[in-house]
């Protein structure tokens, strides 16, 4: 495992709100913390098997870099719409299977109780429904991307 994948797991493990996370690959084990409260920095020990010359240090996280606030001007303009948001941490999928269309794209006019997507979530397919009626304005994930509880999805306007 080289330091970019752990480096992506931190961000990973960082964002899907889980306190604790331990991972054993081979001789190679690492434990990823991360605090619910905000105050303390995300510490990562990265340890290998005991060789009679090596034992490998701590290695701390790098921060994830805050996102840039969006302008005032977009937020105005996003208002009249609804936010359709996750209801769980998981794999955004727009599509049923590989070889089906997606579920909805830009434009269409939705009921509520359409299926919008699915998110996987520890091998189960969660399908999400829409909870109005509308048109889908903008898709804000793009697909099989890891999606975090409560984040946005789509934008819909109910008009």
């Amino acid at each position: 495992m080289d330091l970019k994948e752990i480096q992506n797991l931190i961000k990973f493990v960082s964002n899907s709100g889980v306190a604790e996370v331990k991972l054993e690959t081979g001789d190679i084990k690492i434990t990823i913390r991360t605090t619910l409260e905000g105050n303390s920095p995300d510490i990562t020990y990265v340890q290998q098997a005991p060789m009679p010359q090596a034992i490998a240090a701590p290695v701390a996280a790098i921060p994830a870099a805050t996102p840039a606030a969006a302008p005032a001007a977009t937020a105005d303009d996003n208002a009249k719409y609804v936010t359709i948001k996750s209801p769980m941490i998981g794999t955004f999928y727009r599509k049923p299977s590989p070889d089906k269309p997606v579920f909805v794209e830009v434009g269409n006019t939705i009921s509520k109780g359409d299926v919008l997507c699915v998110v996987e979530a520890m091998k189960l397919f969660n399908e999400i429904e829409a909870e109005i009626t509308g048109k889908i304005v903008k898709i804000l994930v793009d697909d099989m991307s890891p999606v975090e509880f409560d984040q946005p999805l789509f934008l819909v306007d109910p008009s």
